[in-house]
């Protein structure tokens, strides 16, 4: 491989790059307490959220650098309306999630319609929710409750989200938990050189052998290690079924399907796909109504962590969705991005959150932090998309 090469590879691979560097360097600030089972458990249910609500807000953004500003404030409403459905009601688990969902499709019809039909900017729409969505879920809180908050959750509803699949006592390996990495680790490095073999039989450009079983090897050993420690911290969390569930749906989407297509060819160049028979106001219809049920899903791992729901549930939410879209390489003009760069972009937030929490670093300073490194990535971006012209 050749210098040009190489230095194609890091430029493509710079995100992972920083997560690696930044992951070993609070390795060595908490003197290896990132590393511990428990950290890998915290860090999937703390983050969940940022994974979900990134592959609603990456499938708005590709349609022309879009955002849905409301989607933090809609989890304070949907956590309320759950709070009233089964704790003050009563209602089954089963009968309240899908009446969250519902309201999360009514929501998102409204919203869609509004964006794609009549026109309204994304951004003023859903600053509408952003403001109207909190003081309403603040309001259904405080009339239900002294506290301002409603708690606990059915035990049920908390497994569903909040559990661990064939739990065992930490610090006991969890024999399962390892099988499934292990069948996981095999199944991707059979999906890469499959992918392989399908693109040289149609003439397409492929990586090399060598390179091919170097991201397989690497992406194999990068999920034994993970379901390794989790193993050791008393199973696989249900959190982590819901998150990958999500993501290899909307990868296979954004990269398998004629509707994916579509959202990136209405981001790069909107007219032009309306004039090619792309139906674009229903993409812009179909991204918001996506966006909304994605918010209702991650409202409940939220809920079930927290065991409660309160006025300031969702803070900050849709900065962290955002964050991580742009980190991992989603353009912020549209038209551009993936999944696994979103996934990568989440993670990297997370670990810098996880690992300022272990150090006790002052949350001010977090948010400091969490700036600059979401500056430094769009700054990234822009200098990368004048260097390729």
């Amino acid at each position: 491989m050749d210098k040009t090469n190489i230095l194609a590879a890091l430029k493509k691979n710079a995100m992972l790059i920083v997560l690696v560097l930044v992951y070993l360097f609070f390795m060595i600030l908490t003197q290896g307490g990132i590393f511990e089972p428990s950290s890998f458990t915290e860090l999937i249910n703390q983050n969940a959220y940022v994974f979900i609500l990134g592959c609603g807000m990456l499938m708005c953004m590709l349609t022309g650098g879009n955002i849905d500003l409301s989607c933090g404030s809609f989890v304070c409403l949907v956590s309320a309306i759950g709070g009233i459905f089964m704790i003050v009601s009563g209602l089954g688990t089963g009968v309240s999630i899908l009446l969250l969902l519902l309201i999360g499709v009514v929501y998102g019809c409204i919203l869609g319609f509004l964006i794609a039909y009549i026109h309204i900017p994304p951004w003023i729409a859903t600053l509408a929710g952003y403001l109207a969505f909190r003081g309403l879920g603040t309001f259904i809180l405080s009339s239900n409750s002294t506290t301002g908050s409603l708690a606990p959750f059915p035990a049920d509803f908390r497994n569903i989200f909040y559990g661990k699949i064939f739990p065992t006592e930490k610090g006991i390996f969890n024999i399962p938990c390892f099988v499934f990495g292990l069948v996981a680790a095999a199944i991707v490095l059979l999906t890469i050189f499959w992918t392989r073999r399908n693109r040289i039989k149609k003439g397409y450009e492929a990586d090399t052998f060598g390179k091919a079983a170097i991201k397989g090897g690497l992406s194999a050993a990068v999920i034994i290690l993970v379901m390794s420690r989790l193993a050791m911290d008393g199973g696989i969390p249900t959190t982590l079924l819901w998150v990958a569930g999500i993501v290899l749906i909307y990868s296979f989407i954004t990269s398998k399907t004629t509707i994916g297509r579509h959202f990136y060819v209405v981001g790069g160049n909107i007219e032009a796909a309306r004039l090619s028979g792309v139906n674009t106001k229903r993409i812009m219809f179909i991204a918001y109504l996506n966006m909304a049920v994605l918010t209702t899903i991650a409202t409940m791992p939220v809920i079930a962590r927290s065991n409660s729901a309160y006025a300031n549930l969702g803070k900050n939410f849709e900065m962290d969705a955002i964050s991580a879209c742009v980190v991992g390489g989603v353009s912020a003009s549209g038209g551009a991005g993936s999944v696994l760069g979103m996934v990568i972009g989440a993670t990297l937030i997370g670990v810098i959150n996880l690992g300022m929490s272990l150090i006790s670093l002052d949350a001010n300073y977090q948010r400091v932090v969490k700036g600059f490194v979401l500056l430094a990535a769009v700054v990234f971006d822009i200098v990368s998309k004048k260097k390729q012209k």
